[in-house]
């Protein structure tokens, strides 16, 4: 799974940070290898069509937020379905894929990647509102409350994460108290405070062909 996560970042050209605090390190494949894997690739062709260009944008971030082409494509779809009601279509698709159950963990600075922040919640360590939920594509709606299984913040993952999290800059969108662990949804995520490995309005337009 590390080794195919490295080859995404490789094939797009860009460091996703899909694994975490090694995307930072000597040891990342992109830093060590910056060309495309396979056989070959160590030239990159010249200027790509607008056809590919549009597709490398959509294949980094939905990359970046870890969902299937199924998934992503329907965040992007519902979006333009709505496109007449909505005031910033970027800001509404990142808005929705922030609010993803897995990405609020990943935000709150409970897991070290969007990736562990899937398994982590696949694996049912979170309740929101004091109810068990094991489905990272959840909707965390304004004013949940995200809390770690109390039994699962002693073990694993969780271990040393009260001094970890310290060192964490934490979204304006969240509030969170690092010594209970204890996250809350108190806004709306922002487009503005978010960096997005991808340029959005090209994403839309491979989508509206």
């Amino acid at each position: 799974m590390q080794k195919d996560q490295c080859r995404i970042c490789r094939r797009v050209g860009q460091k996703l940070f899909l694994k975490g605090e090694r995307c930072f390190s000597p040891k990342c494949a992109v830093s060590k290898r910056p060309y495309p894997p396979g056989p070959q690739k160590k030239k990159r062709s010249g200027a790509a069509s607008e056809y590919k260009r549009a597709l490398i944008e959509k294949q980094k971030l939905k990359n970046w937020y870890g969902l299937s082409e199924h998934q992503f494509k329907k965040y992007v779809k519902n979006v333009l379905e709505n496109r007449a009601e909505i005031q910033d279509i970027a800001n509404e698709l990142i808005k929705n894929l922030e609010k993803r159950l897995d990405s609020v963990v990943f935000s709150m600075g409970f897991a070290k990647s969007r990736t562990h922040a899937r398994q982590l919640v696949s694996h049912g360590h979170f309740l929101v509102n004091k109810k068990a939920i094991d489905i990272p594509s959840y909707e965390v709606k304004k004013g949940d409350v995200i809390t770690i299984k109390e039994h699962k913040k002693v073990k694993g993952a969780f271990k040393d994460l009260v001094n970890e999290i310290k060192k964490r800059v934490i979204p304006s969108w969240i509030e969170l108290n690092k010594e209970t662990l204890v996250g809350k949804l108190k806004d709306e995520p922002k487009l503005a405070e978010i960096t997005p490995p991808a340029e959005i309005s090209i994403i839309f337009e491979f989508y509206s062909r």
